[in-house]
């Protein structure tokens, strides 16, 4: 018996993006954990190297998976490779209950991280190759909520936890990983496939179909999907003329496009916004908050990162990527600097460590009043800024700029760039702050500008325009400057007119517009 197959654009990217909370329940899986004394009794206290071991694990894991997502993707499709990831998870998830020691609680992060690596970057590609051109942010950007949504769920149900003796809090805490994923696993089959990814594999009546399900209620004779469905083959017939193999992300103008990708997801962590995501708790604790008030105080921050990118949501597809780029990344900085500036000048220096019993993770206090106050400020509207711009824009331009036979591939190398920094940021943010505490802010003040200068260089507009029109933007030596692209300006408009004046002079002509059969097409 075949399953029935859900269509609604919105009620689709809300099973799909599951994947991305199963993202944030990792994430924050270790936020409110790390600070309990009974982690800290049970782990012996791990600090710098081994605590960052610890936190970039996930990253570590995420890194493979992205390298393997994209081939996997290709092989077997947007949907039946998520599926796929989910198995891992739920082993992950069981080694980390169980975990005894460092060796196996990082083992256990490193699987659910291959998970996160394929989701984090399939998800994005089956949303945008399903969305219409001017709701494709909106659809997108769903999956940075669930991340989020799953960032705060994770975080309380960690500090609820909290109260439980001994280590079942960490463990129980852990154990709830399975919930999101047992849900995904459940909807994934109910889920339609990729059209675009039907069309790249030959099913060419079944992609049509899928198609005209999507976006004209079943309607095969619709204008918009003949013109989509012309602009698809348009674009798989001269990719099968660019060739095969690794030359086709560098040849013919390709290579900026992989540049384009890769640079906005690595920006994406350089940018410094996961050292408060991951480690708020510390920076309360800096600013003298103890207790359940640096909890609770950790906790909000994570809301808040929900209700600004639910903002957001409202206003992805009607406000240009690189103008959220841009400024997003000069106001991440901004708030960098205010913090390590504050931090630099107004803290004592604890080589001991924080805190009672001391945390060797928190070497400096920032004085209390003002300073602190200040502090706390700014971490939270460094996270305002980011969940405004760079946390939603990353994702969802990095999924725009591919071209069909490159996007799962391509998107899976955008994901392995940013899982790669975000290795590197997770094993280098603990002994940054033992070492060299405030200063840690400033280098990601400075690399905010670096990073708002190269999106202004190097990233041209996407919003508004089909994934096929994209091309145009990368198409070689006659491609307009990124500076000099705008929002919208989409030919679908136009190609459906077209499909329609031509459907009017066939019916004067008593014959039929219709989207051409499978054999017409193969014959073509």
């Amino acid at each position: 018996m075949k399953l029935p197959t859900i269509y609604n654009v919105q009620l689709v990217a809300i099973i799909a993006t599951l994947g991305g909370m199963l993202f944030g329940f990792d994430i924050s899986s270790m936020s409110a954990i790390v600070v309990t004394d009974q982690y800290i009794e049970y782990f012996n206290n791990p600090t710098g190297v081994i605590q960052g071991a610890i936190g970039s694990a996930l990253a570590a894991g995420s890194v493979v998976g992205s390298a393997v997502a994209g081939p996997l993707s290709d092989w077997m499709g947007r949907r039946d490779s998520i599926m796929f990831a989910c198995l891992f998870w739920l082993v992950g998830t069981a080694v980390q209950v169980a975990t005894q020691n460092v060796g196996q609680l990082i083992a256990g992060r490193v699987l659910n991280g291959f998970t996160v690596g394929i989701t984090s970057s399939q998800v994005p590609v089956y949303l945008a190759e399903i969305a219409k051109a001017e709701k494709r942010g909106s659809i997108v950007i769903i999956q940075q909520l669930a991340v989020e949504f799953g960032i705060l769920i994770m975080y309380f149900i960690g500090y609820g936890c909290a109260s439980i003796e001994g280590t079942g809090s960490f463990r129980t805490a852990w154990g709830t990983q399975f919930i999101p994923c047992v849900f995904l696993m459940l909807g994934l089959p109910f889920l339609p496939r990729s059209p675009r990814w039907l069309a790249k594999v030959g099913r060419d009546k079944e992609a049509i179909e899928t198609l005209a399900n999507i976006q004209a209620d079943g309607n095969t004779q619709d204008s918009r999907v003949i013109a989509e469905w012309e602009e698809i083959q348009t674009v798989m017939q001269a990719e099968r003329e660019a060739g095969r193999g690794w030359r086709k992300f560098l040849l013919n103008g390709m290579w900026k496009r992989t540049l384009a990708g890769m640079s906005v997801q690595a920006w994406q962590q350089l940018a410094g916004a996961n050292v408060i995501v991951y480690y708020l708790t510390y920076i309360a604790q800096m600013a003298g908050l103890t207790g359940d008030v640096a909890m609770v105080t950790s906790g909000i921050q994570y809301a808040v990162f929900i209700v600004f990118t639910g903002i957001m949501w409202l206003f992805i597809d009607k406000t240009g990527r690189r103008t959220l780029l841009i400024w997003g990344a000069l106001g991440m900085g901004f708030c960098h600097f205010v913090v390590g500036g504050v931090m630099g000048a107004h803290s004592t220096y604890h080589p001991e460590g924080v805190g009672n019993p001391p945390n060797g993770n928190i070497v400096i206090a920032v004085n209390k009043g003002a300073p602190a106050n200040t502090v706390i400020t700014f971490s939270y509207l460094l996270i305002v800024v980011y969940a405004l711009t760079l946390a939603p824009v990353c994702w969802i331009y990095a999924a725009e700029v591919w071209s069909l036979g490159t996007r799962a591939t391509g998107m899976s190398l955008a994901a392995m760039s940013n899982w790669v920094f975000n290795f590197a940021l997770g094993m280098f943010t603990p002994p940054g702050f033992v070492n060299i505490t405030w200063k840690l802010f400033i280098i990601f003040g400075v690399l905010c500008v670096t990073a708002a200068a190269w999106f202004f260089l190097l990233c041209p507009e996407t919003c508004g325009k089909t994934l096929e029109e994209i091309e145009l933007l990368f198409s070689g030596p006659d491609a307009p400057h990124p500076w000099n692209t705008r929002k919208g300006d989409s030919r679908l408009a136009a190609e459906i007119a077209a499909v329609e004046a031509r459907r009017r002079e066939k019916t004067e002509a008593g014959e039929v517009e219709a989207v051409p059969s499978v054999g017409e097409q193969e014959k073509v």
